[in-house]
């Protein structure tokens, strides 16, 4: 009995180390918002389906005279609909322009992750 219970403790922590595509969606915004962060403009264009692009590289635009950090960033999927995601983040983008701070509060709207062929991408705001 206690091998039995044992073998399905392993087997469920080997599933859950698979991780779902609901994870690989999430892990593509907190990507694409450090992309933004840092500034990366061929990392935020590899991140973005081609309709989200030209918007992707708007939002680079916006941030490239002042210094951005991140705080606290995490996001998690929260809903799936045909090959569309919802991720859903926290945290926040600290931006300095004149030596003051501003928060931008990163749960205000939910992300849309495409599923394109088994590569997820950032696709807009919901």
């Amino acid at each position: 009995m206690l091998r039995l219970i044992f073998l399905t403790i392993i087997f469920a922590l080997l599933l859950a180390a698979c991780g779902q595509p609901g994870d690989q969606a999430a892990k593509t915004v907190e990507n694409y918002i450090k992309a933004l962060v840092d500034k990366d403009g061929n990392r935020l264009s590899a991140l973005s389906c081609a309709a989200w692009e030209p918007d992707a590289q708007l939002e680079l635009d916006s941030f490239q005279s002042i210094a951005t950090k991140l705080e606290g960033l995490s996001c998690m999927s929260v809903s799936t609909e045909n090959d569309i995601t919802s991720v859903a983040c926290k945290g926040n983008i600290i931006a300095t322009y004149n030596n003051e701070d501003e928060k931008i509060d990163l749960s205000l709207r939910p992300y849309k992750v495409v599923n394109q062929g088994g590569e997820f991408l950032m696709c807009g705001y919901q």
